[in-house]
């Protein structure tokens, strides 16, 4: 008898506590509509904006800085609102039940309750966030109609296909300020660092400003020159007559005697000319005379919000609530410890595939490739990576048939040997293809194409790999893609 009562009373209290459950549930809704549709519509009017700005020529240094304020605040926006996307979805997965069934109706209850509070408060911080950023722009947008537009460009409109210059929105404006208006005091021409970590998107910021009709024609010839032509720059003669903009890579610090001789030749080029300083070497500022622009990690934010732009292409992510936290996943981790590139590539890869099953055999396949090499060298596949020491990728291959180990390149020379000749001769497959189909992977030595930019300067990033699996010698030539040692 009393195991009877005991589990009639079991009942009757589940029942209690799924009823005040639905009850709360279905109470909070019309507040957590109202606001989601708050949200959105400051999302709209964020988004507006920044897009307007984006089109005109800005080149007062207040309005830059609220334009990173807006930028800033419209990326947490939207993070916020693809959170609370899938976590309202959570209280309904298998996973989710299946724990909640095995729980007391208390903590049930306590989960719901919980939950939902934390949605509630998502939404409501980065609607008053966003709110109280738009409230401050009267006088941007004000000033914003009075800004020159910028030529339009349908191929290259604010993400709306994959080749696009994505974000860095005010060092954008800085840049073309530089090309269009910046002058040196003396006369000579004047110099602007823009320091980065690899990969971060320096160079590809550059082609994009220079492609800007305005920037363009303000020049008479435009001169891209890679690391090797520093030292050698007042050799170039005749290139370095008229109005030139120089764009110059540094990938080492440079010695007295190289400074000595840029001094030189910044002396002896014409008035109006200007150069631009590519470097992930904090000392290149020391060439400067403008204000450097530091190119830094995006915002996990924004980061995250360009993942799943790439990853899902044209279809909504709010349509796949359940991939969109992936999504999420893996941009935290290669917020983290990636860079773009791996952003790029991955997203590619996943873009081919929205299936949920796949998607979650990427972010296993991505944290055991990392745990590997860390067991195997000591060192997260990024360092290795920046050190062209090899990396193995046999856990990234979602097939593998034998260990797979690629041997990074290093930055392209202008001087070639036979060995590296060699290898340029060999078979080349792109790693999202050898990830598909682990046949395509080629008998013996081949090349593998990592990464393809899909917009100018339209570099990639291709690695040997041997066909052994034995430790390949750190001083083995490396190969690499030719390209002109400069341009006009």
């Amino acid at each position: 008898m009393e195991l009877a009562i005991s589990a009639v009373t079991g009942e009757l209290v589940s029942r209690f506590f799924s009823l005040l459950a639905n009850k709360y549930r279905s109470g909070r809704t019309h507040s957590e509509d109202k606001q989601l549709e708050r949200l959105q519509q400051l999302l709209l009017r964020a988004r507006t904006v920044v897009e307007e700005a984006d089109g005109r020529y800005i080149t007062n240094s207040g309005m830059l800085v609220q334009l990173n304020m807006l930028a800033e605040a419209m990326y947490r926006g939207y993070w916020a609102l693809g959170v609370f996307g899938y976590r309202s979805l959570e209280e309904s997965t298998p996973l989710e039940e299946e724990e909640v069934s095995n729980s007391s109706p208390l903590k049930r209850f306590r989960m719901i309750h919980g939950r939902a509070r934390k949605n509630l408060v998502d939404l409501r911080g980065a609607s008053e966030s966003l709110e109280n950023v738009i409230a401050s722009m009267t006088e941007f947008v004000v000033l914003l109609g009075g800004c020159d537009h910028m030529p339009r460009r349908p191929y290259d409109t604010y993400l709306c296909n994959d080749n696009i210059m994505f974000g860095r929105h005010v060092e954008k404006q800085r840049l073309l300020n530089f090309m269009l208006q910046h002058s040196s005091p003396n006369g000579a021409p004047a110099v602007l660092p823009i320091i980065g970590s690899t990969s971060a998107g320096k160079k590809t910021l550059v082609a994009h400003v220079c492609r800007d009709e305005r920037a363009s024609s303000h020049f008479s010839s435009i001169l891209h020159l890679d690391g090797h032509f520093f030292c050698r720059i007042a050799d170039l003669g005749n290139l370095l007559s008229g109005k030139v903009l120089v764009v110059v890579e540094i990938v080492s610090d440079v010695d007295e005697e190289a400074r000595a001789k840029f001094c030189s030749t910044l002396a002896s080029m014409d008035r109006g000319s200007k150069m631009i300083i590519v470097s992930h070497c904090k000392n290149s500022v020391k060439l400067g005379i403008a204000k450097p622009i530091f190119i830094n990690m995006l915002s996990y934010e924004e980061f995250s919000y360009l993942f799943k732009t790439l990853a899902f292409g044209s279809v909504d992510p709010a349509e796949h609530p359940r991939l969109a936290r992936i999504a999420d996943e893996l941009a935290r981790e290669l917020h983290s410890d990636w860079s773009l590139i791996a952003a790029n590539l991955l997203a590619d890869l996943m873009r081919r595939n929205l299936n949920l099953s796949f998607w979650l055999c990427v972010l296993r396949r991505l944290k055991r490739f990392v745990e590997r090499n860390l067991s195997m060298y000591g060192e997260h596949p990024k360092f290795l990576i920046q050190r062209r020491h090899q990396v193995d990728v046999t856990d990234f291959i979602l097939h593998p048939a034998s260990p797979l180990r690629i041997v990074p390149s290093g930055a392209i020379s202008s001087s070639r040997t036979e060995v590296t000749e060699e290898k340029e001769l060999l078979p080349t497959v792109r790693i999202v293809d050898l990830v598909l189909d682990p046949g395509v992977r080629p008998q013996g030595d081949f090349n593998v194409v990592t990464w393809e930019s899909r917009v100018p300067p339209y570099t990639s990033s291709v690695h040997f790999v041997p066909s052994g699996a034995a430790d390949v010698g750190q001083d083995t030539p490396l190969p690499g893609r030719k390209r002109p040692a400069f341009h006009l």
